[in-house]
């Protein structure tokens, strides 16, 4: 059977306040008894101080004389000294019940023979107990002795222990009753306090119960404070944050794949199809089988790469010579065209960013100014500083952007016309210079040349610190 989080956490605060009550009310049944123990046989110390004081100073009211009878010390004892609730006095004179007080007591002790019996024999004072119809007896038996009275006497002190232990009972009893009432108290407050501090959890799971029945990746839960449970509550939206964005890329690269692709693997197999045994035609058609497949790799990786983009560890960062990364880029890039290659300006600073990402997006710029643009033409590259921005740049003579392109053409799949009319490219280049741009931070963003052409502009932060994907 599941148990819910509240019910468990309700149980446990109810286990840990029961055991502690229980702990408290154990100590104060034992101190109390403890106490009571101590007042008993401190009761019986004093009844035994009073009768000696009493003895030590008796005198006989008719003669004014110390008192010679051994019953008349006791009897006069007795009629000044009455016994307390729950208390008994009687005494023994010869082994036989000489006097008892007047008011009733709980039992009559003095009727019991044996114990009479057995009490007058007492030489010294002695404490004990003694079962009775009433409970437990506490007693201290004191032998009294007069000069002129040969007889032997004593005098029995008496006490209800259990009536006085009934008191600590009902108060015990009541304060268990308390804890109880208490502990119902602490645990309705409790349940009601648990709903409150796990109701964004609550909403987590409702959350997460949704999203796996519908795929809906939409839905929020709304963060107020800033304890623990809050803290779940805005990691749960993150996450969802990051599923959604990678459910999004996932779409897209299904999509592109499935739209880019569609068209070379049509080509393929119908070429395939009408293949005859000719030579030649075998020939021709291998060719173009594998210049399709050759394109659909291409492709491939783009599509990859644009996915890779979305990504945690998409960039592994170090710190970049600009001058050094603007030189090695048209060292290379002069490999992909007779084109008057030029280096406009370099920037003498660092940039922590990831060097071959950089490159790779420098490379796409370049290839795609190689497409627009016939021998001898110029393409130039350039890197410079400016209002704490790192600018990087590739300018060409070609024809240009048109203004109504110059956003729609970092898009996937969108194919901007140049003056050479080649447009063998998957419209994939900028999109990944776009990414690249936006997984440093920044930007990327055409304009017009200065003498004409069109000029590309990476702008990246150059101190900032930003959220790497």
């Amino acid at each position: 059977m599941r148990v819910s989080a509240r019910a468990r956490i309700v149980g446990w605060m109810l286990a840990v306040v029961g055991l502690a009550l229980s702990v408290s009310i154990f100590a104060t049944w034992t101190v109390l008894l403890t106490r009571l123990d101590a007042r008993m046989d401190e009761e019986l110390r004093t009844e035994v101080g009073q009768l000696r004081n009493y003895a030590s100073s008796a005198v006989d009211p008719e003669t004014g004389q110390p008192v010679t009878d051994v019953g008349q010390l006791l009897t006069g004892y007795l009629q000044l000294n009455s016994p307390d609730r729950w208390e008994t006095f009687f005494s023994i004179v010869d082994g036989e019940i000489d006097r008892i007080p007047f008011n009733e007591p709980l039992v009559r002790l003095d009727t019991d023979q044996a114990l009479v019996a057995r009490l007058a024999t007492a030489t010294t004072i002695e404490t004990g107990e003694i079962p009775s119809a009433e409970g437990t007896v506490r007693y201290a038996v004191i032998p009294v002795k007069v000069p002129a009275d040969r007889r032997s006497a004593h005098f029995v002190v008496a006490i209800f222990y259990d009536w006085h232990r009934e008191e600590i009972v009902d108060a015990v009893r009541t304060l268990t009753l308390s804890a109880l009432a208490a502990l119902a108290l602490a645990g309705a407050a409790g349940w009601l306090v648990a709903g409150r501090v796990l109701a964004p959890v609550r909403l987590v799971r409702q959350a997460a119960e949704q999203i796996s029945d519908s795929t809906d990746l939409t839905r929020r839960l709304e963060v107020s404070g800033d304890d623990d449970v809050a803290a779940l509550a805005a990691t749960f939206n993150h996450m969802i944050d990051r599923l959604e964005q990678a459910f999004v890329v996932q779409r897209n690269f299904l999509d592109d794949a499935g739209h880019e692709l569609r068209t070379p693997i049509t080509v393929v197999r119908g070429h395939l199809e009408l293949m005859g045994d000719d030579p030649a035609d075998r020939a021709e058609t291998l060719a173009l089988v594998t210049d399709e497949l050759d394109r659909m790799n291409r492709i491939v990786e783009d599509l990859l790469t644009l996915a890779k983009a979305e990504q945690p560890g998409f960039l592994s960062l170090e710190e970049v010579e600009l001058a050094d990364l603007t030189v090695s880029v048209v060292a290379k890039a002069r490999a992909l065209g007779e084109r008057k290659w030029r280096v406009d300006e370099v920037a003498e600073a660092r940039l922590p960013a990831d060097r071959q990402r950089l490159t790779q997006a420098l490379m796409q710029l370049l290839a795609n100014a190689v497409r627009h643009t016939e021998d001898d033409d110029l393409i130039a590259v350039g890197s410079a500083v400016r209002d704490g921005r790192v600018d990087l740049w590739v300018r060409d003579s070609g024809p240009g952007v048109a203004p109504a392109d110059q956003e729609r053409i970092f898009g996937r799949f969108m194919r901007g016309a140049g003056r050479t009319g080649a447009h063998d490219g998957a419209g994939l280049g900028l999109a990944i210079v776009r990414s690249i741009a936006e997984a440093h931070g920044g930007g990327v963003r055409v304009v017009g040349a200065p003498a004409g052409g069109a000029c590309f502009v990476i702008s990246l932060p150059l101190w900032e610190l930003w959220e790497v994907r």
